[in-house]
């Protein structure tokens, strides 16, 4: 008996035609087709409206948009539940996520994770499984798409309210399962605070948490009674072709909760799995990352790392260069130009305009306003 649990799904140029048709079987390729449709029960993360009507939202970062038709191929998956708690449900706006949900109620596709408010978006999903009650709870870090009390969404993180629903839903079952939509793109460990969430998860009830979300295999650490996985990598979403998107990891869970990692990697038309060599070498490197956490301050020295590769990316925008001298400053510069842009009491004011609860609050709010 088994659960299995995959990630980001979006249909891409590459297989939106088979998904059109509800060619699942191609998608997926023979074996790893049989994998999952004999699993007891089958959840992923779908990152995309589903509709055929074009009506973006102001973000930051792609809109996706997915047609009616494509549901045939989601359907053909045969998902027991499917999670809409992340950044793109609301990329066409409120009507997206409402053709989505009711495409997915007319296919008798349970789902949760986004609804018509904040009330409803947080909801979780309980089902009966070898005799025991398993809830999934799951929600995303806020990033244009969350629901509030009044408008329709995704289901975010908050720590005041979030953590008490996991408690809740521990009291009412026998195993937690939590996918949080969170983390930085393309890396392949937790954050510190990412850590510390994820930790107090498991400390509210939580048997497995999965970090989605990163689009790259990441790491993963047994925690107390828990098991947490920082990145899981994509299920199905043929977007780029590069070390990251390029392979995965479904979580398979047996009937006594231990957690089991089926490898897949990407190839022209979808998934299959990865076998011998790159099997062994996605499971490995995998492994070593989840050694390597346990180091003191790694994570600590590791993500100062990644802060310091990565900063001039957020002062270019926060400057406004725009987007030719950005990648002036980028590629003939080497960021000197965004560097000293700034004095230092210009970053000290920064820093504390977003470090600052109340400076943050009302930062957001005006800009929103704007």
């Amino acid at each position: 008996m088994s659960i299995l649990i995959g990630a980001d799904v979006v249909p891409t140029d590459s297989n939106i035609n088979k998904f059109k048709k509800g060619n699942v079987q191609e998608i997926l390729g023979v074996e790893l087709f049989d994998i999952w449709i004999n699993a007891d029960f089958r959840l992923f993360n779908l990152e995309v409206p589903i509709t055929d009507k074009a009506s973006p939202i102001s973000k930051q970062g792609p809109n996706l948009i997915a047609p009616k038709s494509t549901i045939n191929g989601i359907k053909g998956l045969h998902p027991s539940l499917i999670t809409l708690a992340n950044n793109h449900i609301l990329d066409q706006n409120e009507q997206g996520l409402f053709s989505t949900s009711n495409l997915l109620d007319k296919n008798n596709i349970h789902h949760i994770g986004a609804g018509e408010n904040l009330n409803k978006a947080s909801e979780p999903y309980i089902f009966q499984w070898n005799g025991n009650k398993i809830g999934v709870y799951t929600c995303a870090e806020h990033e244009f798409t969350i629901a509030t009390e009044n408008s329709a969404g995704a289901n975010p993180f908050d720590p005041l309210e979030s953590l008490d629903h996991i408690a809740k839903l521990k009291s009412k079952c026998d195993y937690v399962i939590v996918l949080y939509h969170g983390g930085k793109e393309h890396y392949r460990y937790p954050s510190p605070y990412l850590q510390k969430v994820c930790r107090k998860i498991v400390d509210k009830g939580a048997d497995l948490v999965i970090c989605q979300h990163s689009h790259c295999v990441g790491s993963f650490e047994e925690y107390d009674k828990g098991t947490i996985v920082y990145g899981q990598g994509n299920f199905i979403f043929n977007e780029h072709n590069n070390e990251f998107w390029n392979t995965g990891l479904l979580v398979k869970v047996d009937d006594i909760f231990n957690i089991e990692y089926i490898p897949i990697k990407s190839n022209e038309i979808g998934i299959e799995m990865a076998v011998e060599s790159e099997a062994k070498a996605i499971l490995k490197n995998f492994y070593i990352r989840s050694e390597k956490i346990k180091e003191d301050e790694f994570i600590n020295t590791e993500y100062q790392k990644f802060a310091e590769k990565s900063i001039a990316n957020y002062t270019r925008k926060l400057a406004g260069f725009g987007r030719w001298k950005s990648r002036f400053d980028r590629r003939i510069f080497k960021n000197r130009l965004s560097k000293h842009h700034y004095s230092k009491q210009d970053l000290l004011a920064i820093q504390n305009y977003i470090e600052c609860e109340a400076h943050r609050e009302l930062l957001i709010k005006g800009i929103k306003e704007i």
